[in-house]
């Protein structure tokens, strides 16, 4: 095989430089980190270095479809050869043999090495853009390492346009080389246009800002503009906005969701300036020829996981500070170029310094079943750059199990390998294998579009795009040979039956003027979706809304109609009956739910466990005030608190958290009454408590903690044990002669000494304090307000009594 000619290949490229020390930077551990910011040539020069210094076959990933489309046609028209015979490249849905080079995105990579981990027929693998800190880039980099280790043939190169390159040469294990920036002068401006983002998202006046930006710099420099705007819908609006100004300027949109001959109208040059309008795909992976003006919103849009609804939302916030660096460099790669930052010049100070990778913020369903079936679940060992949250990672590995996709340890089943091989995700990939069967092509055109860009009635869009979706149905056809068939499946809905299983918990029942999820989310349908009349849902895609979408915090992008039946086949429907404390009743109903959607709910009977969930929820919430606690259980509930403080064992606890946490102990057969209707406040409270005593040592209780107390006058008085100190209250005359506390449990009786007409006098547990000092003040006082009860002298030796001195 003939060498390519880089001479030819790499001329006016900075990258030259480096690819000159390439062979030796490779020559000690065949691995080895290029370092080259956007502009240089790094992605056009480097993988034809690698064929020649390999001698055999180089794989590169670009992480984005139009990106290696663009870095194949790049490369075979230097290389003066067709594209699919020396150079060629594999996107889905599309395939061009290259003998020498081929240009890949990493989830082809990361199928094919699933399907051959020793990647037979690879002599070296090229990582561009490493530092955009994409999931399957990251995952590549670990499993090409390991592999790297074990084949001392395979060469290894990452590419990054920043300066972490250390980080992942430290990963792979080899040095770094490094090309210099081509410098040209760049003029930054500053041009702030109002809020950016309100309540309601990206302000559309700020838009409008932009886009008359865009326009008079044109218009000023004669050059053409790249703008940067977060998401698709943000580069319509801004497209829209120029064409109104400025009609004969020619404005393109440039994102993911274009065909490929939009994304490559953008990308072909032109004698003309115009205005390119779009997202971060053109931030480091893509050359926009003719570009000197770079207008910078200072916006990126970025995948957020919300755990709590299960759903991923692509989520609008002001990018990261090498994002903005890497905007402007753009404007720079042609000649001295002109950088219009839309925001103030404290908002890019304050950036944070690096994008956040993706691993951090993603739904981690996909990367899991990756992960276990290269023989390592939740990246257990793997060389990665960051390690996958555990919360997230735990949740994805759950959802494979239900699946089938992974056993209990988290390594992958057969049927879950069977999974990781289709271009899909695992989700579509189950719902593929058990509906092509059932459904035909009908189920693999549902899923090519599931995978890709689904949008409103799913069912009318996958008919109006049949043939652009042909190739990848045909594919996912012979994916599914062989397949299994769902069984009790209705087909009445293709479509819908095939999202539904896809994502059983986003089936959707109408409730009013929303949508309620079989998870529990309860979501908006936009308008102009004509799905409007339909009563059930298969919802694809539902992601965070802003207020200005709906009033919910969720959104429909994309669903299919559904019948009842299919649905509740899909979901499944369970039967319930939950019992609540109302009015001091226990009151039942049977509901059937599929998932978090009611079905139905009927009044029904309670039952003894049912019952007792209801007490126990309205205790959770009133307490123990649910019931009626009589004189008598309170005395008993005390006593006992008082035994469980001061004697402890074998003597409980009967504070509250305490018998809620124990009501079988005490409260069973009780439980029965009220299950058959007996209100909650007619239960005997003291016979409860009673079967809490611990026998045979209650036996004793009277004994410890005696309930009334005889004082000398010979009546006896009911002890309070609900201080810290047991009390009797008693008339002052009652304790004469008694010249020390009784004690309970070791503790002085304290005594409350009350007047003739119960008004309290003293409050001591020293009797013989009391009678030699303060009774004497007392007695002063007393004996002219209540003559004719006895105030002697000597109250040691005087008469107890409860009497008056005639009575006595």
């Amino acid at each position: 095989m003939s060498p390519f000619d880089l001479t030819r290949i790499g001329a006016g490229l900075a990258a030259a430089t480096a690819v000159g020390t390439l062979g030796d930077a490779l020559a000690g551990t065949g691995a080895c980190v290029v370092q080259a910011p956007p502009g240089t040539g790094k992605t056009t020069l480097v993988p034809p270095a690698l064929a020649n210094i390999t001698g055999g076959k180089v794989v590169v990933t670009a992480p984005r479809r139009v990106a290696v489309r663009a870095a194949a046609r790049r490369l075979a028209q230097l290389d003066g050869s067709e594209v699919g015979d020396r150079v060629g490249f594999t996107v889905r849905g599309e395939h061009h043999a290259g003998s020498r080079v081929q240009f890949v995105t990493p989830g082809v990579l990361l199928r094919r090495l699933l399907a051959d981990p020793e990647l037979r027929g690879v002599d070296a693998v090229a990582l561009d853009e490493v530092h955009e800190r994409q999931l399957d880039t990251d995952l590549l980099v670990g499993m090409l390492t390991e592999l790297h280790q074990l084949r001392d043939d395979l060469v290894l190169t990452a590419m990054s346009a920043t300066i972490d390159a250390d980080t992942f040469a430290g990963l792979i294990g080899g040095p770094v080389v490094s090309t210099e920036a081509v410098t040209h002068p760049l003029d930054v401006r500053y041009v702030p246009g109002g809020t950016r983002l309100g309540a309601r998202g990206v302000e559309w006046t700020f838009l409008d800002h932009v886009a008359r930006v865009s326009v008079d710099a044109v218009a000023e420099l004669g050059h053409s503009a790249l703008v940067f705007v977060p998401g698709a819908r943000e580069v319509d609006r801004v497209v829209a906005t120029v064409s109104d100004l400025a009609p004969r300027v020619p404005v393109l949109p440039l994102h993911g969701q274009l065909s490929s001959a939009a994304q490559d109208a953008a990308l072909t040059p032109s004698d003309r300036p115009r205005i390119v309008v779009a997202t971060s795909i053109a931030e480091s992976s893509l050359t926009v020829p003719g570009v000197r003006i770079v207008v910078d919103s200072g916006l990126a849009r970025a995948p957020r996981r919300d755990a709590s609804r299960g759903m991923t939302g692509l989520v609008t916030t002001t990018c990261a500070a090498s994002s903005a660096d890497q905007r402007a460099g753009r404007a720079g790669r042609e000649g001295p170029g002109t950088v219009l930052r839309c925001y103030e010049p404290r908002v890019y100070s304050s950036m944070q310094p690096h994008i956040t990778p993706e691993i951090a913020t993603s739904d981690l369903t996909q990367a899991a079943l990756q992960l276990a079936s290269w023989g390592t679940p939740r990246g257990g060992g793997l060389p990665l750059v960051d390690a996958p949250p555990t919360a997230a990672i735990t949740g994805a590995e759950d959802v494979l199990r239900r699946l089938g996709a992974v056993d209990d340890d988290g390594s992958a089943t057969p049927f879950g390998r069977r999974l990781a091989g289709i271009p899909a995700g695992p989700r579509l990939a189950r719902a593929l294998l058990l509906t092509v069967p059932l459904l035909g092509e009908r189920a693999a055109r549902t899923v090519a579009l599931l995978a890709d860009q689904p949008r409103g009635d799913i069912t009318a869009q996958a008919r109006a795009e049949r043939g652009r979706l042909g190739r990848e149905t045909t594919r996912l056809m012979r994916l599914a040979r062989g397949a299994e068939p769902g069984t009790g499946y209705p087909t009445t809905h293709p479509e819908g039956l095939v999202t539904a299983l896809a994502h059983p918990e986003q089936v959707a029942r109408r409730t009013g003027g929303d949508w309620l999820l079989a998870s529990g989310t309860r979501a908006t349908l936009p308008g102009g979706t004509g799905l409007d009349d339909a009563e059930w849902l298969a919802v694809a895609e539902v992601t965070r809304t802003t207020a200005r979408e709906g009033r919910t915090g969720a959104v429909i992008r994309a669903a299919a109609r559904l019948d009842e039946e299919t649905a509740l086949a899909v979901v499944g429907v369970s039967e319930t009956v939950t019992a609540t404390l109302e009015g001091g009743r226990i009151r039942a109903r049977k509901v059937r739910r599929a998932g978090a959607i009611e079905l139905s709910s009927t009044p029904t009977s309670v039952d003894r466990r049912h019952a007792s969930e209801a007490i126990a929820e309205g205790l959770r919430t009133e307490g123990l005030g649910v019931f009626t606690f009589s004189a008598a259980a309170t005395d008993l509930r005390d006593r006992l608190a008082w035994l469980h403080t001061h004697v402890g064992d074998p003597w409980p606890s009967v504070a509250e958290e305490d018998l809620l946490a124990n009501l079988d102990a005490w409260l069973a057969p009780d439980l029965e009454h009220i299950a058959r209707g007996t209100p909650p406040g007619k239960i005997d409270m003291h016979a409860a408590l009673r079967r809490l005593l611990p026998w045979p040592e209650a036996a004793q209780l009277d004994e410890l903690v005696p309930r009334r107390l005889t004082v000398p006058s010979g009546h006896s008085h009911a002890v309070d044990y609900s201080g810290e100190k047991p009390v009797v209250a008693c008339k002052l005359q009652e304790c004469f002669g008694l010249a020390e506390s009784p004690r309970i449990t070791g503790v002085p009786v304290l005594f409350h000494l009350l007047s003739p007409a119960g008004r309290p006098l003293a409050v001591t547990d020293d009797l013989a304090s009391f009678w030699s000092g303060p009774y004497s003040g007392v007695r002063a006082d007393m004996r002219g307000r209540y003559p004719k009860h006895p105030w002697p002298e000597d109250p040691w030796s005087a008469t107890a009594t409860a009497r008056t001195k005639r009575r006595m």
